[in-house]
């Protein structure tokens, strides 16, 4: 793999059990500020509803201060689930953003409800008086419309774009997915794909490969362009990332039984995952991919990982109780990789 393999951050802003939900949100400003100081490439916020795991729930509202603390890193939404959302509402606030932050807001939209639950997708859902639609392809073109000024002269909405208040800058838009589908419509659309591999590691590998045979050149992009999100812990030594991975291990073992909780310390999930392992074959435990380990091990892993994609640049998920070792991974996978460290850090 090419030394130039770019690395990114998706932060979910988990909740460690015994801190607040603010408290989680502030760790996210903490390891941004790091992560542009150590030479990360882009800095993405995710959208989880109604559990007690995550905190990140409106990256348009977390991008701003993400983005007014640092000075050079790319910062976006790992995603905005649209359709939760007005199309045009979107265009505004990613508008303003850009204004505000020019060439560096990536827009990643997504489609799913960035939540298992019911009871929250329904208090999402923007018209409660009818089955919520299945209107995504609708509302992905009309998004991409509204940046692109590309509204026929005839439409209702034409005169919109002209009023988006950040113009002429705008955001890089990205299409996030773990499925076909979502490889289809990245492709037919021209827009770089942002493959969700924590999610669905089984099948990456062909619906990447699907999407760049399917891929239409467009003036937004000429060629594929392929980010891969991967579950990553580095740590000072192999069984030290083993340890401190089974915080991320319990979570994701209840969270496929129907049951969320905020991440647990190191040593109540060791007990927890010894319990159930005596009970279920040890293959049941996990299906995730999870990569973790020393930084060698981890750097080998994760370019391998990379060459399987054929892309050059992955967005890093951590999850931990403490964040001193989040950041700690991080900073580890930055020598690791030799990042170039920014040339004047931020005024924090």
């Amino acid at each position: 793999m090419s030394p130039q393999l770019r690395l990114s951050v998706l932060d979910q802003s988990p909740i460690a059990q015994g801190c607040s939900g603010g408290q989680a949100l502030r760790n996210t400003l903490d390891l941004a500020r790091l992560a542009d100081a150590r030479g990360y490439h882009r800095y993405w916020v995710a959208e989880h509803h109604g559990g007690p795991m995550l905190a990140g729930t409106t990256p348009e509202a977390l991008i701003g201060p993400v983005a007014a603390l640092t000075s050079r890193i790319r910062v976006g939404s790992g995603g905005v689930m649209l359709p939760h959302y007005s199309p045009f509402k979107v265009a505004e606030t990613f508008s303003v953003l850009s204004g505000l932050f020019p060439d560096r807001i990536d827009l990643g939209i997504g489609r799913t409800d960035g939540t298992d639950d019911p009871v929250t997708i329904f208090a999402l859902q923007r018209d409660r008086n009818h089955p919520a639609l299945d209107d995504f392809g609708q509302q992905l073109s009309e998004l991409l419309a509204y940046l692109h000024d590309a509204l026929p002269s005839d439409h209702l909405f034409a005169g919109l774009p002209a009023l988006l208040p950040g113009r002429p800058e705008g955001p890089a838009p990205w299409l996030l997915g773990s499925s076909a589908q979502s490889a289809v419509w990245a492709a037919q659309l021209g827009l770089p794909y942002a493959f969700a591999d924590f999610i669905n590691p089984a099948g990456g590998v062909d619906i990447v490969r699907l999407y760049r045979e399917r891929f239409v050149a467009s003036e937004r992009l000429g060629e594929p362009r392929v980010v891969v999100a991967v579950w990553s812990l580095c740590a000072d030594s192999d069984a030290e990332a083993e340890r401190l991975a089974a915080s991320s291990r319990m979570v994701m073992m209840l969270a496929r039984r129907g049951r969320f909780t905020p991440v647990p310390p190191v040593e109540t999930a060791l007990r927890f995952i010894d319990r159930r392992t005596r009970r279920e074959p040890p293959q049941a435990a996990l299906r995730t991919r999870m990569l973790h380990g020393s930084p060698a091990a981890l750097r080998s892993a994760l370019q391998g990982l990379a060459g399987d994609y054929g892309t050059d640049e992955l967005l890093v998920v951590a999850v931990t109780h403490d964040h001193q070792a989040r950041r700690h991974s991080y900073e580890l996978l930055a020598d690791a990789f030799s990042l170039t460290p920014a040339a004047v850090a931020p005024d924090w």
